[in-house]
């Protein structure tokens, strides 16, 4: 009888023991699925995405080295979706593209125009704002188009599509890494003209730089840009976007930069 009984004892210890080893495999199971690691990222439990930091009021850098603007503040609200800790890479922007194909970001949330050149790279977000391509020009400048442009010098950022416009009229084109240095080195006489997002050139005439917008070239949509192999987490992210649309969290963050919502397509 008490054989019995320490046998029953040890069967109960068993499944006890079962039990207990069932609930920590669910709990880590459930531990590594809040950490995202289903999403393929570069480091578990973050969401790691690139900015340039030089392209105010959507990325700049603070004096204690960290990044602050409309972008970031979009990449930390979609990493709080994701349930993620939001990780910010400096990046010069040229590069960010290839970094995200490479796996060296997770994503770029750095204002990157949709094109057909950049989707053969990456996978795109559904758009987190809508914006456009503006000609600026000093006061006493008699620029009004971009036609009006042909033959004369004209300032860009690298790597972005503002290129493109510039060498339809020109070869006279000045890349810069950032679009603000190239609008304050239009304030100081340099070029001709710069061509760069009307949000930008409106924030720089708003700090003071003594330039003027003409022809609005286009109207593009931007969004996040994320590695083709990386499904699971781009459909996330289009979540987490749609979330943040219908709650009014995009549109409150484009208030505060900008004193409008730029995150509905315009009609």
């Amino acid at each position: 009888m008490k054989k019995l009984s320490i046998s029953l004892a040890s069967v109960l210890m068993i499944l006890l023991l079962a039990a207990c080893g069932s609930s920590e495999s669910e709990e880590n199971q459930s531990s590594d699925s809040q950490g995202g690691s289903e999403y393929n990222l570069v480091e578990d439990g973050k969401f790691t995405y690139a900015a340039s930091g030089e392209f105010n009021p959507f990325s700049t850098t603070s004096a204690s080295g960290e990044m602050e603007g409309f972008d970031i503040e979009v990449g930390d609200a979609i990493a709080e979706e994701l349930g993620l800790e939001p990780n910010q890479q400096k990046f010069k922007f040229a590069s960010i593209v290839e970094g995200v194909k490479t796996g060296r970001f997770d994503a770029a949330v750095a204002s990157h125009t949709i094109t057909p050149e950049r989707e053969e790279e990456v996978d795109f977000s559904t758009p987190y704002y809508y914006s456009g391509a503006q000609v600026f020009v000093r006061p006493d400048s008699d620029v009004e188009s971009l036609d009006d442009l042909e033959g004369k010098e004209i300032a860009v950022s690298k790597g972005s599509t503002y290129v493109e416009f510039a060498n339809q009229v020109t070869d006279k084109v000045q890349s810069y890494d950032s679009d603000v240095v190239a609008l304050q080195s239009l304030d100081k006489g340099r070029h001709d003209a710069v061509i760069t997002d009307f949000l930008t050139g409106k924030e720089a005439i708003g700090k003071g730089l003594n330039v003027e917008g003409k022809e609005m070239i286009e109207r593009s949509e931007q969004a996040v840009a994320v590695a083709k192999d990386n499904e699971e987490l781009l459909q996330a992210v289009n979540d987490a976007i749609d979330k943040l649309r219908e709650d009014g969290t995009l549109k409150e963050i484009s208030e505060e930069f900008f004193g409008e919502d730029i995150t509905t397509k315009p009609e």
